[in-house]
Formats: structure tokens, sequence, C-alpha cells
């Protein structure tokens, strides 16, 4: 069994832990892109995702596959050895109920990733193409990344991503060192790095685990609406989408606070992951109505991620581990 680094113990990146929770509490948002240079542990993070979906799958898009891959296709063996029509599962078919991650996105042919949005957006995978018809349910939570550097995605592509985050290329030396000790820890002893964190990750499942159960109860309602409209079209973006995506990630952000009705505070916090990949115009969002101590917005600073339990690196002393890193 692969272990995966566990998505408690990453350093900082609060911003893109929080729009994976929240695509791991609604899958309906259309995923998440992430934007950053290399090295920036993209996949690390995308990888911890698949522990908070009740045991899916992670799945990549093998570079270089074509649209049989993806999608499935006619089953060779079975129909020139036993001169039956079968259906051979694709990539999209190994994903159900897990993570697809697809690497470096803005160089896939823009009709792959037509046709994984189109997948990603309805939860079904139709295939009709040689002498096929066939159907299979294919909802998985769609991680891309790119480097803006190599390229861009279409307009058009970019906004079928619900949601978007940029990390942040340059972290504080402290946090640098943070990140290297515990990448360390992993890559010598990677069951006891794992178990050091098991109290923190099955914290973190939990919660995700119960705000799919309260989303549902929690209105999309109109006065959230209005809002998010008015701060749509003063960003100046194009179509409806931003608007039903930024209602739903509102709504997934109450349920993750375990609030009963989106409020100010679910707005704020994904106003950036709806817009950021959308905004036309230099017009910028009004501005947040203040917020209460210990409740400040998720942009660039701890926000709600910081509302889980601490953990006793950032409050009390080390735990040690095999291969941890001694202070002198």
């Amino acid at each position: 069994m692969t272990q995966h680094y566990p998505l408690a113990a990453v350093v900082g990146a609060d911003d893109l832990k929080l729009a994976l929770c929240l695509a791991a509490i609604d899958p309906r948002l259309g995923g998440v892109l992430i934007e950053g240079p290399r090295g920036m542990a993209k996949s690390t993070l995308a990888r911890g995702l698949a522990d908070l979906l009740e045991g899916g799958a992670f799945i990549t898009l093998p570079l270089g596959a074509t649209e049989e891959r993806l999608l499935g296709s006619l089953d060779l063996e079975a129909a020139l050895g036993e001169g039956q029509v079968r259906f051979s599962p694709g990539v999209l078919a190994a994903a159900d109920g897990g993570v697809l991650y697809v690497d470096e996105v803005n160089l896939l042919p823009d009709h792959l990733v037509d046709l994984l949005l189109d997948v990603a957006a309805s939860g079904v995978n139709r295939v009709e193409r040689d002498g096929i018809s066939h159907q299979h349910p294919a909802r998985f939570v769609l991680i891309g990344t790119m480097n803006p550097e190599e390229g861009e995605l279409r307009p058009q592509l970019l906004d079928r991503f619900g949601l978007s985050v940029a990390l942040n290329v340059s972290p504080a030396p402290a946090e640098r060192g943070e990140i290297v000790r515990r990448r360390l820890a992993f890559d010598e002893h990677p069951q006891a790095f794992i178990e050091h964190w098991a109290s923190e990750q099955r914290v973190l499942s939990e919660r995700c685990a119960r705000a799919r159960q309260s989303l549902a109860g929690i209105a999309l309602d109109d006065a959230s609406l209005a809002q998010i409209n008015e701060r749509c079209h003063a960003a100046g973006v194009d179509g409806l989408r931003a608007d039903l995506v930024w209602l739903r990630a509102a709504r997934a952000h109450a349920a993750w606070r375990s609030q009963p009705a989106i409020d100010q505070h679910a707005i704020d916090a994904t106003a950036e992951f709806a817009l950021r990949h959308r905004r036309n115009s230099a017009e910028q969002p009004p501005a947040p109505a203040p917020q209460s101590q210990g409740s400040e917005s998720t942009q660039g600073r701890s926000g709600d991620w910081g509302e889980l339990p601490p953990t006793p690196e950032a409050n009390g002393p080390r735990r040690s581990l095999p291969g941890w890193p001694k202070k002198p």
C-alpha cells in the first residue's frame, strides 16, 4: 500500500489545504487548479487529499495519455479472442471515488482537458465509439497543477476549474527549514512519521466527514447569492460559473466550520478561490466585513485552517521521531 505524506503534517500552504478540504467536502465544486513553480509540493498536497475521501484512490494521469487511455476503449483481447464487444475501463473509471491528479495540465492537449472537465462536472463518463455504447460513474476530485511560466490555459478552460490557488513561491526561512525537517523524517521512516501525525490526520478526516454529512442541510440562500452576484459583477467575470462555484464553496466552508448557514466569513474566505482565475476587472470586490478575533480570512493567513486543534510543533515540545533532525 502506498504511503502518503499526511496532509495534516504539511507546513504552511493554508489556503491550498483549505481549498482541497472544500473540494473533498463538495466534489461538485469542480476541482482545484494549483499554480506554482516546481518543487512546491503540489503533488504531495494532492496525494494527502485522497486520505480525506474515505479510502479514495489517488490516480495520476500518465504523461502522453491518449483519449482512449483516458476514457476507456474496446477490449481488443475480448473482441479478437472471443468475438465479444467489451468495454476496457480507462483512467476515469479508476479515479471514481478518489482523486484524479493532472500534473502540468496547461501542457495537456486542449481536447483532453475539455473531456476531463466535462466528466468531472457530470460525474459520468459516456463512451460512444468503436461499436461501444457504455457509461459508468466517474465521481472524482480533479486536481490540476501548472507552472504559468511554461504556458497558460485558455480562459475557457481556466473558468471550468472550480477553485484556483497560487502557492507562495518564497516561504520564510524558518518555514523552509521545518518543511525540510519533516520531509527528511518522512523519507527516512515513513510509517513512524505517519503514526506521529495520526491523531491530527484523524481529526482532519473526521472534520471533513462531518462537513460532508451536514452539507445538504445548509441552504444556498438568496441573501448570500445576492452579495456574491454583486461581487462577481464588480470583478468583471464572464458567465455565471463563478457565482455558482463561489456559493457552493461558501456553503462548504460553513459546513467545514460547523455553521448552520452561510455567513459573511464563509463568503469572504472563499472569494479569492472563485475569482482569482476569472477576474477580468481591475476593480476589486468590496472589502470584507470586519472579522471577530479568531475568525480572520484565510487569504494569506491561517484563517479557518488555524481553527484545527493546535499541533505540538506549534504550541509545545517537539516529539522525537527516528531520523528527525535534532536541534543543536
